[in-house]
């Protein structure tokens, strides 16, 4: 494959998903946070990649959890319109912070109950309530997500 190819086939990616091409942090920080979420799987649908066109308003969070509901898997669906309880955005090497936090409000808008962003390099992830409330939790501290009722270690989240 030459390089004109695959800088349309990256184009193509980013369009389509409304989002920046995944780095190798963003993958294993994506990966490690679905390990972690794991612990609640049996209240949660934990997503990764989900195309959400909320109100014609598309995204693709990179982790999303829904209440827990069994899988139908002869009917699936490629567009989800119902918002998730919480989305979660990592941030990418050619996303800045602003992009991420007007992410959280549209995700706000459309019906999310809480909104994570994940910063690599600083390693750290901000927890939003609502718009306007958030906490930040370190590395080495325990996540809380108050509205959701999730607390779960961040060590290996960054490793």
């Amino acid at each position: 494959m030459d390089f004109e190819t695959q800088a349309v086939k990256t184009t193509d990616y980013e369009t389509e998903r409304n989002k920046p091409m995944p780095s190798f942090n963003h993958g294993s920080i994506q990966a490690n946070l679905i390990i972690e979420l794991a612990a609640f799987k049996s209240i949660y649908r934990i997503i990764s990649e989900l195309s959400l066109d909320l109100s014609d308003w598309p995204s693709v969070p990179d982790i999303s959890l829904f209440p827990w509901k069994k899988l139908d898997t002869k009917n699936d669906q490629i567009k989800v319109s119902e918002p998730p309880l919480c989305a979660i955005e990592i941030l990418s090497p050619t996303q800045s912070f602003g992009d991420l936090f007007a992410k959280a409000q549209a995700y706000f808008s459309h019906g999310v109950l809480s909104c994570w962003i994940v910063l690599p390099g600083v390693d750290n992830v901000y927890v939003f309530s609502n718009p306007d409330d958030y906490e930040i939790f370190r590395s080495n501290e325990m996540l809380i997500d108050k509205k959701l009722n999730i607390s779960m270690p961040l060590q290996d989240v960054f490793k």
